[in-house]
C-alpha cells in the first residue's frame, strides 16, 4: 500500500457524504452510485485544491463529469484580461486500489485532445454533449468569437502513475501545442499541496554590487540576480513563492510580455533582458545581507514571497526547461533587477504588501482578493454581519463554508448584481472586484443588512442556475441578471430606497424573500427573456448558446432589464 495513496483516499471517503446532496441536485441521480460519487469526490477535490476554492458552489460549478462529456470532467474559464482569457480542463481517473502503480490512460489523453479540437471548431455543432459542458463551451467559444486568445491548461488527475511515453507521442503531434499546457495531478502532488506549507527560508546569490537601505521604519535590498539563480529558485520552490502575488502565469507563448521576456533571454545580446525588465519585488520576514563582499553577496532570506515579477519568474523558468531539453542553460549574465523588503508578518505590514504589489504590477493584472482582507470596511461590515445573525468570511478559511457565512468573493458578486445592477460585470469581471471595481462595491455607504440580503437573493438565482435541469436555457448565464430584477423587486415592494435598507428593516426584507422569493424569482426570468426578444428581436430559442453567451456580456442587455418597472 503505497501511504500518500491511503491518506488521498481518506480525504476522498471524507468528502463523499460532505457533496453528496448537493451532488444530487445539480448532476443527477447517477451519484447515488457509490462508485460514482467516490469518483466526483476525488475530482471535486482536485479541482478545489488546483484553485483553492473556498466554497463547494464555485467547485460544483466547474465539474461537467455525468456521461456525454468528451471526457472533459470540469472546466474552468477565467476572466479575458489583455485580449486573452485561460481555459483550465480536468480529467480525472480514481482506483480504488491503494498501490498507486497504474499510469494515466494514454487513450483518455487521445480524448482529451480530440474534445479540444471541438473547443476550438466555432462551426462544429455540439452533438451529445451535456448541457452543463456544452454551456460551457459555447462561452468559451463566444469569447474565441471576439478574438479573445485562449490559453489551456489540460489536468490530467488520478491516484497513480502519469500517463506512458505513448500518450506523450500523441501530445507532442498535437497541432495546437503552443497554446496547451499539460499537467499531471497525482496522491503526491495533491498532497503537498495539502499539507501546510513551511516558510520559504533560502540563500540568494546576488550579482555585481547589492545596495542595502532603511525606507522609513523598513529595510530594502535592491541589486540583480541572474537569471539561472531565479530559474533554481522557482524550480525548488515553485507556486509556493506566489501565494501573496496570487496570480495564474498567463503562458510562455501568445502573450506579448512573456514572449517579448523569452526572445530576449534567446537572442544574441541576452545582458539586455536587465533592460528591458521591470523587476522582481520580493517581500520576507527577515535577511541578513552578506557585508563583507563588495560584489556578489548572499543574502539569506526568511520566509520568501514574490508580490511582483511572478510572470517573468515563470518565463524564466519555463525558457530554463526548453533550453535543459537541448542540453543548453541559461546565460550566466543575464540577469534582473530586485528589490527585497524586510517586513514582519503583522496587520499594518499587511497593509503595506498590498500597497506594494498594487503599485508595482503593472506588467499584467493581479487579483488581490487576499490583500484586501484587513481593510477597515471588510472589518466593519464583519462586525454589522455577526450582529445579524451571519458569519462574514473576509479571509480564505480551510473550514467548510456553511448556509450562514458569507464569503467575500460572494458578497462582491452579489452586490455588484443586486444593489449596483452591474451584472456583467459581476459575471465576467471577477478579477476587478478587488481591484478596480472595490471601492465601488465596498465603500463605507454598505452596511451588512445589504450586504446579505445581496447574497440571499443572489443564492436563489445561483440555485435555480445549478440544478440538474435548468428551464429555460438562458439561466445557466443569466443568474447575475435576473438576481438584479429581484432586487428592483425586493425594494419596491418595501417602499425604499437602497440607503433605508438598515438593520431596522432588515427583518422585513428577510420575511419577504422567505416568502416570495421565489415569486420574485419567476417574474425575473421572464424579464430577462423578454429584455432577451428586444435585445435580438427575435425569441431566445432562436439564438444559438454563443450568441446568449455573448449577450450577457452586453451592457445593451442591462439597459433593456432598467427600464422594464
Amino acid at each position: 500500500m503505497n501511504i500518500n495513496v491511503s491518506i488521498i483516499d481518506q480525504f476522498v471517503t471524507g468528502l463523499q457524504n460532505k457533496i453528496r446532496e448537493q451532488a444530487l441536485i445539480e448532476l443527477g441521480s447517477r451519484y447515488n452510485n457509490s462508485d460514482q460519487i467516490k469518483s466526483l469526490a476525488f475530482l471535486f477535490l482536485c479541482v478545489q485544491t488546483w484553485f483553492g476554492f473556498e466554497t463547494h458552489d464555485e467547485v460544483f460549478d466547474c465539474i461537467t463529469d455525468g456521461g456525454d462529456d468528451f471526457g472533459i470532467d470540469a472546466i474552468y474559464i477565467s476572466d479575458e484580461r489583455d485580449g486573452e482569457f485561460n481555459i483550465t480542463i480536468f480529467q480525472a481517473k480514481y482506483k480504488n486500489d491503494l498501490e498507486g502503480n497504474a499510469n494515466f490512460p494514454a487513450n483518455a489523453i487521445d480524448k482529451l485532445t480530440h474534445a479540444v479540437r471541438i473547443l476550438f471548431d466555432l462551426n462544429r455543432e455540439l452533438v451529445g454533449v451535456n448541457d452543463r459542458l456544452k454551456v460551457r463551451i459555447e462561452e468559451a467559444r463566444a469569447l474565441i468569437g471576439e478574438r479573445i486568445i485562449p490559453r489551456v491548461t489540460i489536468v490530467a488527475c488520478n491516484n497513480g502513475k502519469k500517463w506512458v511515453d505513448a500518450a506523450d507521442s500523441l501530445i507532442n503531434s498535437f497541432d495546437l501545442g503552443d497554446q496547451i499546457e499539460w499537467k499531471h495531478l497525482n496522491h503526491d502532488s495533491l498532497l503537498e499541496k495539502l499539507q501546510s506549507k513551511k516558510p520559504v527560508i533560502i540563500k540568494l546569490q546576488m550579482s555585481g554590487k547589492s545596495f542595502q537601505d532603511d525606507v522609513n521604519v523598513f529595510r530594502v535590498i535592491v541589486g540583480r540576480l541572474r537569471v539561472s539563480e531565479i530559474a533554481v529558485l522557482m524550480k525548488q520552490y515553485g507556486e509556493r513563492l506566489l501565494d501573496r502575488n496570487i496570480r495564474r502565469y498567463l503562458g510562455l507563448y501568445g502573450n506579448r510580455v512573456n514572449e517579448g521576456m523569452r526572445n530576449t533571454l534567446l537572442s544574441e545580446n541576452p545582458g539586455n533582458f536587465y533592460l528591458y525588465n521591470n523587476g522582481i519585488t520580493l517581500v520576507c520576514s527577515k535577511f541578513i545581507l552578506d557585508r563583507t563582499q563588495s560584489e556578489g553577496s548572499t543574502v539569506d532570506v526568511t520566509d520568501l514571497q514574490i508580490v511582483n515579477g511572478g510572470q517573468t519568474c515563470m518565463t524564466i523558468l519555463r525558457v530554463s526547461e526548453e533550453l535543459e531539453k537541448n542540453e543548453k542553460s541559461l546565460p550566466p549574465y543575464a540577469t534582473v533587477l530586485v528589490r527585497i523588503y524586510e517586513l514582519d508578518n503583522n496587520k499594518e505590514n499587511e497593509d503595506v504588501v498590498f500597497n506594494i504589489t498594487h503599485a508595482t504590477n503593472s506588467q499584467n493584472p493581479v487579483t488581490i482578493k487576499e490583500l484586501k482582507s484587513n481593510d477597515d470596511v471588510q472589518i466593519k461590515l464583519e462586525t454589522s454581519i455577526k450582529e445579524l445573525g451571519y458569519n462574514y468570511v473576509r479571509k480564505a478559511s480551510h473550514r467548510t463554508i456553511s448556509h450562514d457565512d458569507i464569503t467575500v468573493g460572494n458578497a462582491a458578486e452579489s452586490i455588484l448584481s443586486v444593489w449596483l445592477r452591474l451584472p456583467n460585470k459581476a459575471k465576467f469581471h471577477t478579477a476587478d472586484h478587488f481591484g478596480s471595481l472595490y471601492t465601488k462595491i465596498f465603500n463605507n455607504k454598505l452596511n451588512g443588512a445589504q450586504t446579505i440580503i445581496a447574497v440571499l437573493v443572489y443564492r436563489i438565482a445561483e440555485r435555480h442556475r445549478r440544478q440538474a435541469e435548468v428551464a429555460p436555457v438562458f439561466v445557466r448565464y443569466a443568474s447575475c441578471y435576473i438576481a438584479m430584477q429581484m432586487g428592483r423587486r425586493l425594494l419596491n415592494e418595501m417602499g425604499i430606497d437602497l440607503s433605508n435598507l438598515t438593520h431596522l428593516s432588515f427583518n422585513a426584507a428577510l420575511k419577504l424573500i422567505e416568502n416570495k422569493g421565489e415569486e420574485y424569482y419567476s417574474k425575473s426570468v421572464k424579464d430577462v427573456e423578454n429584455a432577451l426578444r428586444n435585445f435580438h428581436d427575435c425569441p431566445y430559442n432562436d439564438l444559438s448558446l454563443q450568441q446568449l453567451s455573448a449577450s450577457f456580456r452586453r451592457e445593451g442587455l442591462i439597459d433593456i432589464l432598467l427600464k422594464i418597472p
